[in-house]
């Protein structure tokens, strides 16, 4: 008799790593987002990488008079809910970015928190591959 229940149990862990896996699947890839703030128009491009559940990622910004890389922190997805950190170095002090956010279709709705200094809301969207996109219809 426990053969079915340790069957049945072995086959929820495996669902529930499909899930998982395919939500981390769902944020892979490029996605750019521009949006302004308190010290003014900034751009990002975040690269979300997936190796089994694990999450990875990286966001290359520009802003005011800057260019720069951060790998980002904390990656996670839980169905469309989507979190990272991103850690800022500014004026010697380390500056904790929080995002929160939703993943829908092609679109990242993200809230920004910078430190306890401001929040601001973006939205993110898929960079599409030139070769992933459709060939117009003629």
């Amino acid at each position: 008799m426990k053969t079915p229940l340790l069957t049945l149990g072995r086959l929820v862990l495996c669902f529930c790593a499909a899930i998982a896996i395919a939500s981390a699947a769902s944020l892979t890839g490029k996605w750019t987002a521009e949006f302004d703030t308190q010290i003014g128009v900034q751009k990002y491009t975040f690269t979300f990488k997936a190796d089994g559940d694990k999450l990875t990622g990286k966001a290359a910004f520009e802003r005011t008079d800057q260019k720069g890389e951060v790998d980002l922190k904390d990656v996670k997805v839980d169905g469309d809910k989507v979190s990272f950190t991103e850690p800022l170095r500014f004026q010697d002090n380390e500056i904790v970015i929080t995002y929160q956010g939703q993943l829908a279709g092609d679109e990242l709705k993200l809230t920004r928190t910078v430190g306890e200094f401001a929040t601001e809301q973006l939205v993110a969207k898929r960079v599409v591959d030139a070769a992933e996109k459709p060939a117009p219809k003629k």
